[in-house]
Formats: structure tokens, C-alpha cells, sequence
């Protein structure tokens, strides 16, 4: 199988199996969700400030968990997403709480051929960018979306910590986009002991290409920050130092593990 051709079927088959497990999992808290949880992080809602009344675009919604807490909020909530497992079990929770959120399932670049809008925010977060060999593209499409000064969100890991092979014993991978990473594993980041078996194909992306990647679009960038902390307990060898904030307990506080954005169409 040729792998750059054929990474979205790849990834899209790993995600579709995941969905389940990850809706089952005690890390999505679907229960508490549905009773009314936000899953927005302290990270990204001061960037979000009040949107009621906005129409927001969530790129790699999974299934739609931070979309259908955009609605809660007030929001006309758009979510997209390659796997058509997850969109569709993210329709049948927006039923089921009675909530209008439109949900399209496509790859994210070609979101412009089928959503015909424009929004006040676009946001994606946590997990997204590596799963895009070409990031121009990517940029284009976030900008392609948002109005004149809309806002583009963004918090996602760092790539700082995907250099690291999976026990944070030793730098693995090239911090720059030299080359597809094909992995795989057993288990899930939602739940480490589930049977099943995935295969990625993922690319990482260093802070200046994100960035570059953005600015050549058409938006300036109005803030960026790092944070010594992850707000999810996905990696393994953590240690939560305060409540809901985790890191890699042999690293201590010494790499950065989250970044965020914050930038506007001109």
C-alpha cells in the first residue's frame, strides 16, 4: 500500500474503530457530557471568549463533543470530520439533546467543496495538525472560511512532545517535516487496554511551519502561548501536578507540552 496515497483511508479506518471504544471510555466522560459538562479546556475558552450568537466552524470535531458544547453556549456549531463513524454517532447525541448542530463528514481539505459559509470562528484542538501532510493547504482552508476578521482558534499538542518514542525515554522522531511517521499500535489513548489494533500515518509539523503556514494564508497572528502542561491525561508516565493538568513525570515542567493560537482574517 502506497502510504502517501493512501493515508486518509489509513487514518480514517484507525478513527472509525476508535470512535466506540472512545465514546465507551471513562476519558471522554460521555455521561457527564450529556448531562451537561462542557469539554472545553481553561486553555482555549479565554481565546473563545463569549460566543453566543456566532456561527462557529469546528475542523476534527471526532464526534462532537467540543461542537455540541459550542452549541450549549449559544453557537450555530458546524463540526467536520474524516471518520463517518464518528459523525454519525456525533448527530445521534445532538438528537438526542435536542440541539441544532450541523455535522458534515469529509477530509478537511475538502471542506470548501461542500460547506458553502462563512464563519465568525474557526477551531480546531488537541491531536489535529499531524494528521496533515500538507499544511499551506490546511491554512488555506481555515482562511477560505472564516470572515472578514474572524477568528481562528487553535490549541493542540506540541511537537516538541511527539519527538519522544511513547515511554518519553528518548528522542525518537525528527522535530521537523522530514517524512511520513507510519505507526502501530495496540490500545487507545482513551483506554490503553482495549483490544484493538490501529495503524497512523502522521506528519509532524515544527511551531514555524504552523505559524508561516497562517500568516501566508492571510492571518495575523495575535497571540501565541505555550504551556508546560497537557489538560488531558492521554500520554503515558504522567503525573497530575494540579487538578485537570498533567505532564510526563520523568520530564518534570522541562519541555513544552500545548501551544495555542490565536489569529484573524485581515
Amino acid at each position: 500500500m502506497d502510504n502517501k496515497n493512501d493515508y486518509k483511508a489509513i487514518n480514517k479506518q484507525t478513527w472509525n474503530n476508535k470512535t466506540d471504544v472512545h465514546i465507551a471510555s471513562e476519558f471522554y466522560d460521555v455521561e457527564g457530557f450529556l448531562k451537561g459538562k462542557s469539554t472545553l479546556n481553561d486553555i482555549e475558552l479565554p481565546l473563545l471568549g463569549d460566543v453566543s450568537g456566532k456561527k462557529i466552524l469546528h475542523l476534527q470535531c471526532h464526534f462532537g463533543q467540543d461542537t455540541i458544547s459550542f452549541a450549549r453556549m449559544g453557537a450555530k456549531a458546524t463540526g467536520v470530520d474524516l471518520s463517518d463513524k464518528a459523525i454519525e454517532r456525533a448527530r445521534e447525541f445532538a438528537e438526542k439533546l435536542n440541539l441544532d448542530v450541523t455535522f458534515v463528514c469529509c477530509d478537511i481539505y475538502d471542506a470548501p467543496t461542500l460547506i458553502n459559509e462563512k464563519f465568525d470562528l474557526v477551531f480546531t484542538s488537541y491531536g489535529t495538525i499531524g494528521w496533515f501532510p500538507d499544511l499551506d493547504k490546511w491554512a488555506k482552508v481555515v482562511s477560505h472560511f472564516l470572515k472578514p476578521n474572524g477568528k481562528f482558534i487553535m490549541a493542540d499538542f506540541h511537537p516538541v512532545v511527539w519527538m519522544f518514542d511513547n515511554d518519553f525515554e528518548t528522542v525518537f522522531y525528527n522535530y521537523f517535516n522530514v517524512e511520513p511517521i507510519v505507526e502501530n499500535e495496540t490500545g487507545t489513548y482513551a483506554d490503553r487496554d482495549a483490544e484493538i489494533a490501529t495503524k497512523t500515518i502522521t506528519w509532524n509539523h515544527p511551531i514555524s511551519e504552523i505559524l508561516n503556514s497562517l500568516i501566508e494564508s492571510g492571518l495575523e497572528i495575535n497571540s501565541f502561548n505555550e504551556y508546560d502542561y497537557s489538560p488531558y491525561n492521554c500520554f503515558n508516565k504522567t503525573v497530575e501536578f494540579e487538578k485537570g493538568k498533567f505532564r510526563i513525570k520523568p520530564l518534570e515542567n522541562k519541555i513544552p507540552m500545548v501551544y495555542s493560537i490565536l489569529a484573524s482574517k485581515k
